[in-house]
């Protein structure tokens, strides 16, 4: 609705044959006991049928239809395969199946028949044409149709779903009326998040008037979006909309509106979830969430009729409503008391005749059209003419503002539900006696007369304030940079050089929000630990990354401060670049520089996505890792441990160059220090080193097992928490150690990565990934070791000893072990006590 808003991979390798006789032998198993596979049709004849555990899908595979819910009854519904839990359209809604036993038909007549476990119908369509050779197919679009299967007409429906919308319209649906048969196409909630029966509230046409949308409960207008433009529904201010296309069709046959996307890979839908709230939400890869496209304008003007008649509602003003001009409060006493429901009257009553004038607003929200009547032809001209010949006759606007306007839109009686926008929308004007227009215009002219005495009797003072005001900008500028440089103060004992002043810019929290379009969720990059992260760009052109902290955070001023301290003072190549921060109030936020390519992870663990990454991406980036942590180790100023290397904090330049990120646990050494020890063990479970998750104890070794684990990750495009093999139940790390002893290593590689003339990088590069993850510290090479031996064939590697948490993991006996233990796991910051 336009600004209508408060917007397995089965592992195949050369051991394949084990696999598939485990397949072949459950496939008897279970057609023994009659259990039925999921099935996945693309049609439906009158031969064929859909029940429990079967499915239809579109022919892109982006919907799905079939039955779901099981404690309140089976509903027959359609879904997206790639968010199984958004359901977009329930056919049984007010009336599900009691068992488990639904079965969906298609008769030879084109009807579709939902039956129960006795064949009772449940639920059925009725159309009055019938079909030679029905079909039923759910289209790309999410609309489930019958059709002739004689028919080439591409659009010719016997039934389509999207005659009968429930909670959510998709794009090209049509929400109106069809003024030939009655059929009324609206939104409706759902009586609770696990109810599909239709709820108390719903999104109509109103064909009144000029025909408008209004959102009621029940029989109570709640909010109004009012009618079209031309270019919008006028009941909000127009944005800038870069992913749909708006058409409103008002004919002798069919009154409706519909969106379709400009970008067809983009998935959008527009919902009415149960407690009467209505979002444009965008589905988000990168998140994989539903993103809403446009915040809601949840705000008191937004309320039917919130000021009454002949009134103006404005939430930056106090009071929030006021008259309009040439009106009075109808009660006064009520108005002055804050309850405006009453409304407003004329001062002085129309003399109805061509002597009463109008009155232009260009910022108002339309009024409510249900008791307007328009013209499609008629000029602007000829509009207000018309209105002044009727007495009833109370305001005009055009009907169509595209091309500097066209249309003749008239409002009779009280106008009704009128808000001031910030910023022009249309023309408006509105009728009122000629005698309150000249004295509205002897007031004004009064005004503008001691307006002037002001400006210039204060023109000097205003001088005067700007260069105080500069004088004391410097001043508190500089007071402001003392106090964060404080806040920031190092308090570490081995620390000295945190101390010295920094020359770290401080960013003003309006720039931050300007450049972040107000931390908008179209710029939202990804969350964190400390909160999310934010795309911008400064005045200039120069792009950025805003990591936000969140008031969710377990992350503090510690953490805060800590990056700080310690980004700014490192410079290299493989580290990110912190351009600076802003700390304002409760806002702590850190400023870096744009990593185009997102993180490592983001390739990884994509399906798609690692496929873009070669075997020489793959080195670089595993070179540039290892020499950034040999700069933490041992080239900086300060000795430093990360504590939480991860693909999720290796970030990647348009260069797929790495760059290490997120210090807020590091920790720094002095460079007699060896290993320390926390009574809390902060990291990511996976690829903590096994001394410092079971005793904290951390030390440079702990990153060099990190560095291990993101190396064999990278090389066999795997995650080593939640891996999974049907033979085993070790983890990533043992299954690696596992195939390295049985001397088969290529069968933990990436077949893409499987090149004869690089094999021997690749499998060098295996090596000195399972030498960083094995058990005892002292057993693992250091960081400049490490580069060493990725540099150079000339150095001879040791035999790597067995890896860290190789225990391998026991279960009880269980038919769904493998199930759980394949689940993908997200947990991934951990604060624990250590023993």
């Amino acid at each position: 609705m336009d600004y209508f808003l408060s917007v397995r991979k089965l592992h195949s390798d050369q051991r394949s044959m084990q696999a598939f006789r485990t397949l072949f032998v459950c496939y008897f198993f279970f057609s023994s006991v009659k259990t039925p596979f999921t099935t996945a049709l693309d049609a439906i004849t009158p031969s064929q049928y859909i029940r429990d555990g079967e499915t239809l899908v579109s022919a892109d595979g982006n919907f799905e239809l079939g039955f779901f819910g099981k404690s309140k009854g089976q509903y027959l519904g359609i879904w997206y395969t790639f968010s199984t839990d958004i359901v977009v359209w329930v056919a049984n809604r007010e009336t599900p199946v009691n068992d488990s036993s639904g079965v969906l038909k298609l008769t030879d007549q084109g009807v579709l028949v939902l039956l129960n476990s006795s064949n009772g119908t449940v639920w059925s369509t009725n159309s009055s044409r019938t079909a030679g050779n029905p079909v039923l197919q759910l289209l790309d679009s999410g609309n489930l149709v019958v059709k002739d299967g004689n028919d080439t007409s591409p659009d010719y429906f016997l039934w389509q779903s999207f005659d009968y919308p429930c909670d959510t319209q998709l794009p090209g649906m049509k929400l109106g009326r069809n003024l030939v048969n009655g059929l009324d196409r609206y939104l409706s909630s759902w009586r609770s998040t696990d109810d599909p029966a239709q709820g108390e509230f719903s999104l109509r046409m109103d064909p009144r008037g000029l025909p408008q949308f209004f959102e009621v409960q029940g029989a109570k207008i709640l909010t109004r979006a009012g009618s079209w433009n031309g270019l919008q529904l006028t009941g909000y201010q127009r944005r800038p909309n870069p992913i749909s296309e708006f058409l409103f069709v008002l004919n002798e046959t069919e009154i409706y509106y519909e969106y379709t996307l400009l970008n067809r890979s983009t998935f959008s839908r527009y919902v009415m979830n149960p407690y009467g709230t209505t979002q444009w939400l965008t589905w988000i890869d990168y998140t994989n969430s539903w993103e809403p496209f446009f915040a809601s304008q949840a705000d008191q003007c937004e309320i039917y009729a919130f000021c009454g008649a002949n009134a103006n509602c404005n939430v930056n003003e106090a009071p929030m409503c006021a008259c309009l001009k040439g009106f009075v409060p109808k009660s006064p006493q009520k108005w002055n008391s804050s309850h405006w429901s009453d409304g407003c009257v004329r001062r002085t009553p129309l003399v109805c005749s061509d002597r009463d004038d109008f009155l232009i607003y260009s910022r108002f929200k339309l009024p409510d059209t249900s008791s307007s009547w328009y013209d499609k032809s008629m000029s602007l001209k000829e509009c207000k003419e018309l209105c002044l010949r009727n007495c009833s006759c109370t305001a005009y606007a055009n009907l169509d503002v595209r091309e500097g306007g066209s249309g003749c839109l008239l409002w009779f009686g009280n106008l009704t539900d009128i808000r001031e926008f910030t910023s022009d929308s249309q023309d408006l004007y509105i009728r009122i006696a000629s005698s309150d227009t000249d004295a509205i215009g002897k007031k004004s002219k009064s005004n503008k007369s001691r307006q002037a005495g002001i400006v210039i009797s204060s023109a000097l003072l205003v001088v005067g304030m700007l260069i105080l005001g500069f004088f004391l900008y410097k001043r508190n500028k500089k007071l402001r940079n003392q106090d964060v440089r404080r806040l920031l103060d190092c308090q570490m004992d081995d620390c000295e050089e945190g101390r010295e002043d920094m020359e770290l810019p401080l960013f003003d929290f309006t720039t931050v929000a300007d450049a972040t379009e107000n931390f908008s969720s179209n710029n939202k990059l990804g969350q964190g630990g400390f909160g999310p992260v934010y795309k911008g760009t400064l005045i200039g052109g120069k792009e950025i990354a805003v990591k936000r902290r969140s008031k969710e955070s377990g992350q503090g001023m510690r953490e805060f401060k800590n990056e700080v301290l310690l980004i700014a003072k490192l410079q290299h190549r493989n580290l990110v670049k912190l351009l600076g921060c802003c700390i304002q109030n409760d806002e702590k936020m850190l400023i870096y520089e744009y990593m185009s390519n997102r993180s490592l992870d983001f390739f990884i663990f994509d399906q798609e996505r690692q496929k873009s990454l070669d075997w020489p991406s793959c080195y670089n980036i595993i070179d540039g890792t290892a020499r950034g942590l040999l700069y933490l180790h041992q080239d900086s100023r300060l000795r430093i441990i990360h504590r939480d290397l991860k693909p999720s904090n290796i970030l990647l330049d348009e260069n797929m160059n790495p760059r290490i990120s997120d210090f807020g646990l590091a920790k720094t050494f002095s460079f007699d220090q060896s290993q320390a020890n926390t009574n809390k063990v902060a990291g990511t479970y996976g690829y903590m080193a096994p001394e410092y998750a079971v005793d904290g104890i951390f030390s440079t070794k702990s990153d060099v097992f990190s560095f291990g684990v993101v190396l064999i990750e990278l090389l066999s495009r795997e995650k080593n928490r939640g891996f999974c093999h049907p033979d085993h139940d070790f983890n990533l790390l043992g299954h690696a150690w596992t195939l390295w002893t049985q001397n088969v290593p290529l069968e933990l590689i990436e077949k893409t990565l499987c090149d004869p003339d690089t094999i021997s990088e690749v499998l060098r590069c295996l090596h000195v990934g399972l030498l960083c993850v094995q058990q005892v510290p002292e057993d693992r090479p250091s960081m400049s070791s490490v580069v060493l031996m990725l540099g150079s064939h000339d150095v001879v590697l040791p035999l790597p000893k067995q890896p860290g948490f190789y225990t391998e993991r026991t279960l009880p006996e269980s038919s769904s072990r493998s199930r759980d233990l394949c689940s993908p796991s997200n947990f991934s910051t951990t604060l624990l006590e250590a023993r």
